[in-house]
């Protein structure tokens, strides 16, 4: 079957940085829902459109077309007392909005000095990324699925 709007894909991968270091060895497939659902970067979605089960892509996304550019205005050095106790470096936390909702996330990069430097940023931002898949399987989304806009089941998002 070919991949299509509306198909469920489910993609073995794995993803380098350009020194050939793993980013993510796939350990667990990929499945989505193929179609503009956002469930993956939309330039690599573009690229799998109208592949078939078996067929191999190999792309390098930039990282306009990944986690985006790094961006030194998330880093924030922030007063230690405004932190709970117990943190530490790596640690990640949600800054709530102005109007009450999850704004965020931000991951503690370090402490010292009755300081805490925070990063909004994504690990992986500013970083070209590429992907080495292959297509596994490709079925027809459920009704259920697409009203969702995810996939249900093994592998995919379970209520």
């Amino acid at each position: 079957m070919e991949i299509l709007k509306n198909t469920v894909v489910t993609l073995d991968y794995s993803v380098r940085d350009p020194d050939g270091n793993v980013v993510d060895d796939g350990a667990n497939p990929l499945v989505y829902l193929h179609g503009g659902y956002d469930a993956i970067f939309p330039l690599l979605e573009e690229k799998l459109h109208g592949m078939k089960t078996g067929e191999k892509l190999n792309i390098k996304l930039q990282p306009d077309d990944a986690f985006g550019e790094y961006d030194e205005s998330l880093v924030l050095i922030e007063d230690r007392e405004l932190f709970p106790a117990d943190i530490e470096v790596g640690m990640a936390f949600e800054r709530v909005g102005d109007d009450g909702e999850d704004d965020m996330l931000f991951r503690i990069t370090d402490i010292a000095d009755k300081k805490v430097v925070v990063d909004g940023n994504h690990p992986l931002a500013g970083m070209a990324l590429i992907f080495d898949v292959t297509v596994r399987e490709v079925r027809q989304a459920s009704a259920e699925e697409l009203d969702h806009g995810h996939v249900h089941g093994p592998q995919g998002h379970h209520h």
